[in-house]
Order: structure tokens, then C-alpha cells, then sequence
């Protein structure tokens, strides 16, 4: 899937160069884990930042192709569950013409790096975790007029079940953040 939405993307970059919009992106992200039959991991602050290309299908749909590292993870009492993982979500967006949007599409993710701390002692964890994991994104963002700035919140629910033996966990991820896009001569929303 990584693959087909990198091809996806470049033969987009390279077709139509003038409907691509390319920008960054970062923010904060609150992130807890859904423990099925289990105790759940509370809420745990944490960032986000990236890239993203903005791909303008039609005056009111795009779609938005994003790489960016996010840490995630949570909190169970004592113990501090620190996920980080290399997000691809290719979103389907609706633009108002307003400078709001409507976002939504799939999301794969890479992990990078897990840890379990609980006070001064850190334990890798990477190797009882699945390396992907898949989640839906839903959000709303809005662009500000005349300019490539922007503010961007997103709900990340989790589909699949990030561990490799035991109850079933999904990724659950709020993000708050901004975005800039590097606006060119054609389109400027």
C-alpha cells in the first residue's frame, strides 16, 4: 500500500504540476490507545510535523498525499507508552470555496520506535507491536484567504490491532496543528 500511494502521488507531482501544491505541516497531538477487554491507555501530549502535497482534482476537491512523523501512545497509571510512527494518509478533501475544508481517507502507518517507561526505567517495546498499522482519518481545516497558512484538526481512529500477542489495541489520535502551502501562480486556495 506504501508503495501504490508514493507511485500514486509522484505520477500525480510530475502530471499536473500545475494543480500541486506542496507545504508543511506540524502541531500537537493528544494520543491515548483502546484496550479491547482491558484497561484503556489515558490521553498523552505529544507532536506532529511533516509535508504534504495538495493536489486540486477540481475547483472543489483535492487530494492530499502527507508524510509525517507523530508520536502517539499513552498513559496507563504509572506507566507511559511512547509511540512514534511515520504517517501516510492520502486524504479526499472538499474545499468550500471559503477557505473551509472537509477531509477524510485512509492511513498507513510505520512504527519507528516504541517505549514503555515507567519512572526512571525505559523499556523497548518495539518488538511486541506490529510494525503497521491502519487508521481512517477524519477532519476539517481552513485556509486562510490569500494565504498559504492554515489551521488543521484531525481525528485519526484506529482500525487495525497494533499488538502482536493479547487483547486487541487501537491508536486513537487527535491533532491540532497548522499548516503552510507554498501557493504558486495557478491557484491560490
Amino acid at each position: 500500500m506504501l508503495i501504490a500511494v508514493c507511485i500514486t502521488a509522484g505520477g500525480l507531482l510530475f502530471a499536473q504540476p500545475s494543480n500541486v501544491v506542496l507545504g508543511i505541516k506540524g502541531g500537537v497531538n493528544v494520543a491515548s490507545l483502546n484496550v479491547e477487554n482491558g484497561v484503556d491507555y489515558n490521553s498523552r501530549a505529544s507532536f506532529y510535523a511533516g509535508g504534504l502535497a495538495h493536489i486540486h482534482l477540481t475547483s472543489n476537491f483535492a487530494l492530499q498525499p502527507e508524510l509525517y512523523f507523530s508520536g502517539q501512545g499513552g498513559k496507563s497509571g504509572s506507566t507511559i507508552l511512547k509511540l512514534g510512527y511515520l504517517n501516510i494518509p492520502l486524504l479526499l478533501q472538499y474545499m468550500a470555496g471559503n477557505g473551509f475544508r472537509l477531509q477524510t481517507g485512509p492511513q498507513l502507518g510505520i512504527l519507528l520506535s516504541a517505549q514503555s517507561k515507567n519512572g526512571n526505567v525505559k523499556i523497548d517495546v518495539k518488538d511486541n507491536l506490529d510494525a503497521v498499522d491502519f487508521t481512517w482519518a477524519f477532519g476539517a481545516s481552513y485556509q486562510f484567504p490569500g494565504s498559504g497558512a492554515g489551521l488543521d484538526a484531525r481525528y485519526n481512529l484506529g482500525i487495525s490491532n497494533v499488538n502482536s500477542g493479547g487483547n486487541n489495541i487501537q491508536n486513537r489520535v487527535f491533532s491540532l496543528g497548522l499548516f503552510y502551502q507554498f501557493m504558486n501562480a495557478v491557484h491560490k486556495h
